[in-house]
Formats: structure tokens, C-alpha cells, sequence
């Protein structure tokens, strides 16, 4: 579900006609003609990698952190996200220039327009590495400031590629030529982590090697390779079954069994009263509160607040984002609700999937009844 009057109101192709439709994915916004087949150029960014100890050196950082023990010694490196989306940014332009094209329409829209989509994963992972409950302020502030960071250091990257090999062909008369960012389009003003008149300034004289340049994409398959959950959503279950050509096996939140092991109170009592509980913490009382914030799974979270979040990113997302929305008991009345909340706060895209869940629980064939019924201590 997207609403065309905001993809076409908030984009930077506006010069080049009406965008009248989008990609599979529903983050994708470019414009496509009978002479020209829109690509999408993406790449996504690892947010669990720039959580950082205090006092530790970069070169003894350990590869990764697992687990909110220990967050209140840790910080976010936006300094770090910075080079990184400048580095993609200067790579993803590499990729246009080299890439081989099955088809002229495609090749020719690439090198008049040269959109690129600039992503995340793991931003579930970052919270929780920060101490962060997914729906809290602290969670809502960090948010906006990551795409803010990954937004203007596109720009400032793109903007640098312009001043020496030229914009692209179709920028004369796109808003940016015009002084019009993403977030005025929005009526959002950026804060002053980054200093927006100098982007401003340095746009007015080289212009952007690039027509578009965030479009946060679903990462399920590039998150499992680098151990993350899914771009930016919360986490769907802290144990879950994952079925593939070699067979099914089980998965645990790696955080969540770091935690409970660090604690002293992971068990095999504690696994089976989470499978029972399908992959939810919170009602087992031997986890403290603090805890059963910081692992709430989607269906635990107000999809209202979901919804917020992307609108809080997204004026520092000038393609759009795939957003996917879960409702445990979906009717039309809510779904006609949420779309509207959705729509009248200026979002492109309101949905990409709708998940729900079975009416009816499943049969929990892999719960040991003994275990269970063993834990006196389960909240009922």
C-alpha cells in the first residue's frame, strides 16, 4: 500500500514526470517511461556495527557486541556512520558506471538519473546492544538521528562525486536544484548535529551525482549473513523455527540468551516456557522488567508506534521505505485506522506486508510438558 500523492509530492524526480508506481518491495520510488526501466542500486548498512565501548580503541574493539549487559559503558558512533555512507555512496556510484545492463531502457535510466538506495539492518539489534526498549524515547530519538546522518552524508558524498565528474544529466530542475531537501518537503527542520547550510551551500554550486539516494529495502537474506535481524523492524519472537534446504532448525535471540546466561538463569525450563509463550518473555518472572522491555517482540509493540518511527525517518528518506505492519488479530477497522494515521502524516508507503497470527494456537509439539508444568514460578 502506497499513496501516490506523497511519492510524488516528496520526490527529487518530480522534474521528469509522475512516479506511477513502485517495486516489489514498496521502497523503491523512481520515475520509468516506455524508453526508460528504472533500477534500483541498494546497499545496506550494519547499525549493530557502530555501537562502541567508552574507553575502548577502535583497534581493540571486540568484532562484535552481543547482549544489553553493559550498555550503560556504550555509545552510538554517528562520526563512523558517517564515512561509512559516504564510502557506499562513492560504491554504489562504481556499481552504475560499471554494471552490465540485459536491457537499454535500464542502462539508459541509470546513467540519466542515477538513484541509489541506501539501507539499514539491525536496527532492532542496536536498541537492544544500547539498552534501548524498542518503543521507547530514547529508541525514537536514535532513530531519527541515524537517518539523519546516513541522509546528509549521501548528499555530502554525492555532492563531492558532482564536483568532479558533473551532476546527473536530468538535475536541472529537480527540487534539490531548486534548494528543496528532503526534509523541507516534510516542514521538518534537522538538527544541529550536521551542518545543513554548509550541504546547502556546497549543492547550490557542484549540484548531486545522484537524482535519489535513501530507500531503506527489506534485508531478510544480507541480515542473516551478517547475524542481524531485519532492517529496520522489531524482532518477530525471541525463539523461532527457521526452515531451509538442509532442514529446520531452532533460533534463539542471540541477545536475549546472552543475557539470561549472563544472569545465571538461562535453562532448559526457561527455553520451554519462552517456546510455550511463542518466543515471548513477558510473562516469565524470573526475567526482571528492564529485560521484558528491551526483548518485547513486534507483537508486543503498537503498530501506531511502528508507524511513527518511519514517519520520524522519514524525512531523511527520499525514496521511500518497506514497511511492514503486524497485527495480531487484523480487521478492517484497524487497518483503515492505521492507514489513515499513516497517510495524514505524510508517509509514501503505509504497508508493505500485513503479518498476522493463526486465530488458533498451533499444537506445540517441540514443548516438554514436564518442563513446564516443573516451573512453579511461570506467571500464568
Amino acid at each position: 500500500m502506497l499513496y501516490k500523492d506523497s511519492c510524488n509530492r516528496k520526490s527529487n524526480q518530480q522534474n521528469l514526470g509522475t512516479i506511477k508506481s513502485s517495486n516489489l518491495c514498496t521502497e523503491i520510488v523512481e520515475f520509468t517511461s516506455p524508453t526508460e526501466t528504472a533500477v534500483c542500486n541498494l546497499a545496506s548498512i550494519a547499525l549493530p556495527r557502530f555501537v562502541r565501548e567508552k574507553g575502548v580503541p577502535i583497534e581493540s574493539h571486540p568484532a562484535k557486541l552481543v547482549g544489553s549487559i553493559g550498555s550503560k559503558n556504550r555509545y552510538f558512533d554517528f562520526d563512523k556512520l558517517a564515512e561509512i555512507t559516504s564510502i557506499v555512496t562513492w560504491n554504489l556510484n562504481k556499481i552504475i558506471d560499471i554494471n552490465y545492463y540485459p536491457i537499454e531502457t535500464a542502462r539508459r535510466s541509470n546513467m540519466r538519473h542515477r538513484p541509489i538506495g541506501i539501507g539499514v539492518q539491525g536496527l532492532a539489534d542496536t536498541f537492544i546492544l544500547l539498552g534501548m526498549p524498542f518503543d521507547s524515547p530514547e529508541a525514537q530519538q536514535l532513530n531519527k538521528d541515524i537517518f539523519e546522518t546516513i541522509y546528509y552524508h549521501a548528499l555530502k558524498a554525492s555532492a563531492e562525486i558532482a564536483a568532479k565528474e558533473g551532476p546527473y544529466i536530468t538535475y536541472d530542475g529537480c527540487p534539490v536544484s531548486k534548494g528543496i531537501l528532503q526534509p523541507d518537503m516534510w516542514n521538518v527542520v534537522p538538527s544541529d548535529r550536521w551542518d545543513w547550510p554548509a550541504i546547502r551551500g556546497m549543492i547550490s554550486k557542484v549540484g548531486l551525482r545522484n537524482s535519489l539516494l535513501v530507500a531503506p529495502m527489506p534485508t531478510a537474506s544480507t541480515s542473516q549473513i551478517l547475524g542481524n535481524n531485519e532492517c529496520f523492524e522489531p524482532y518477530t519472537s525471541n525463539i523461532y523455527s527457521r526452515r531451509v534446504l538442509s532442514g529446520e532448525f531452532v533460533v534463539v535471540n542471540k541477545h536475549l540468551l546472552h543475557d539470561l546466561t549472563e544472569m545465571g538463569i538461562w535453562s532448559p525450563v526457561l527455553k520451554n516456557n519462552i517456546i510455550y509463550d511463542d518466543g515471548s518473555v513477558q510473562k516469565i518472572t524470573e526475567i526482571p522488567d528492564d529485560l521484558k522491555a528491551i526483548y518485547k517482540t513486534v507483537w508486543e509493540i503498537k503498530q501506531k508506534t511502528v508507524v511513527d518511527m518511519a514517519v520520524d525517518r522519514g524525512c531523511y528518506i527520499d525514496q521511500s521505505q518497506s514497511l511492514n505492519i503486524h497485527m495480531d488479530q487484523a480487521n478492517s477497522g484497524k487497518l483503515t485506522s492505521l492507514h489513515f494515521h499513516a497517510w495524514s502524516k505524510g508517509l509514501k508507503t503505509g504497508m508493505y506486508y500485513l503479518r498476522t497470527r493463526a486465530a488458533a494456537d498451533a499444537i506445540k509439539f517441540t514443548v516438554d510438558t514436564s518442563l513446564l508444568k516443573s516451573n512453579t514460578e511461570r506467571a500464568g
